[in-house]
């Protein structure tokens, strides 16, 4: 009973679940996930729409299927913010407390 009293005022067991819970906040609000997701979704959405544009669309872009393009320069843009948030995750910052 007494192993598991010192262990609840462990202050290196309450330290290191405070930095896994920083770590996870940092991961979590990442401004890259963000960015990529809704790039990665409008983009989506514009390219189907370029996909299915008429004569008279295709005709007002001179000739280039604008939509389309768009929606695969958004898609690429989105894929690559993911893909470095993926590859560099986000650090958690350094506590600023005494540590005792």
């Amino acid at each position: 009973m007494s192993e598991n009293a010192e262990e609840a005022n462990d202050p290196l067991v309450e330290e290191t679940e405070a930095e896994r819970s920083r770590s996870a906040a940092a991961r979590l609000f990442d401004i890259r996930r963000v960015i990529g997701g809704l790039f990665v979704a409008y983009g989506l959405v514009v390219g189907v729409v370029g996909i299915f544009d008429g004569p008279a669309e295709i005709d007002k872009a001179q000739g280039v299927r604008i939509n389309l393009w768009a929606g695969l320069a958004m898609l690429a843009f989105g894929l690559l913010f993911l893909l470095w948030q993926w590859l560099r995750p986000a650090e958690p910052p350094e506590s600023t407390g005494d540590r005792g």
